[in-house]
């Protein structure tokens, strides 16, 4: 069997994003075995890491998110500099901006400076998203519409996992379907006339701001590129890619993309669709409660 996932993994630095704990679509089993496998110096949480928009509405909260929290303040505990930068599904922490709680310090955004000198601007980006900053009523239809595609999304791969079929984000696929119009929608406002898309938004924003390059999150889209002299990079999710931006000894970034590695170690991480889970207030368990207790404390 290939090891390349048995054997735990050391980066400098670590980016996740989008994780939307408290949501269905969450794949938090993966992400544990993610945070399991992987030891880092730096530990950037780049928003959406707890998607309070659903949760105001319905509450889902599975041992496997419980689980993620608890190992993410492991880590701060144990010595890992963790950044948590909050998105717009977790904006209310954002008035917490510049407070260090124990290990845990909260920015809206930070410049990381990498092992070979190169300096990026880190920040979710839903500021540059015209449907979010111009149509938040828009973004909520389309924030509902994606979770029930996410739902859909667990129990496809369920079935896909019982014929033995490896994993396949139908949301991710139905979501490049759309991705036209959205970026239509985000081009009209003329409020924001240096947005052609979303991308070269965050990248002329890195440019005006003097960094060699951007880390961001916000669109779910993993990926590494050069946009005008400008390293562009974006750390994915973990709803539908489990993605990851890490950063070498050496300064030099990849993109893990943690689905196919477990696959080609021939391993399976993901829950079964009955895995229990926790939907209302009443279903709580003390441990549950605990360690969301904790977790509040940390970062607020």
């Amino acid at each position: 069997m290939n090891s390349i996932v048995r054997t735990n993994l050391r980066y400098r630095s670590i980016w996740i994003s989008d994780n939307h704990l408290g949501t269905r679509g969450c794949n938090a089993e993966m992400l544990l075995d993610f945070l399991r496998r992987t030891e880092s110096e730096y530990l950037y949480l780049v928003g959406d890491i707890v998607d309070i928009w659903r949760m105001r509405k319905s509450w889902y909260w599975r041992q496997a998110h419980n689980d993620v929290v608890q190992k993410l303040l492991r880590k701060a505990r144990k010595g890992t500099r963790v950044i948590y930068i909050p998105g717009n599904h977790d904006e209310n922490f954002r008035d917490f901006a510049r407070h260090r709680f124990g290990r845990v310090v909260v920015l809206n955004e930070t410049v990381h400076v990498a092992a070979d000198g190169k300096r990026y601007l880190v920040l979710h980006g839903d500021q540059f998203d015209g449907v979010v900053k111009y149509a938040k009523w828009l973004a909520f239809v389309g924030d509902n519409a994606y979770n029930m595609a996410l739902t859909i999304n667990v129990w496809f791969n369920f079935v896909r996992r019982k014929l033995g079929i490896p994993y396949w984000s139908l949301s991710a696929y139905l979501k490049h379907k759309v991705k036209n119009a959205v970026e239509y929608i985000s081009n009209f406002e003329d409020a924001v006339e240096y947005i052609s898309n979303f991308e070269d938004a965050v990248a002329a924003e890195a440019r005006r701001r003097g960094t060699d390059g951007v880390i961001c999150g916000h669109i779910h889209s993993a990926e590494i590129r050069d946009i005008d002299g400008i390293v562009y990079c974006n750390d994915g999710d973990w709803v539908e890619s489990c993605t990851a931006l890490v950063e070498h000894a050496d300064g030099h970034l990849e993109i893990l993309r943690w689905t196919e590695m477990v696959e080609a170690a021939g391993e399976v991480v993901f829950a079964t669709a009955e895995s229990t889970t926790c939907e209302s207030s009443s279903s709580l368990t003390p441990g549950i409660l605990r360690s969301m207790a904790s977790f509040a404390r940390s970062i607020l």
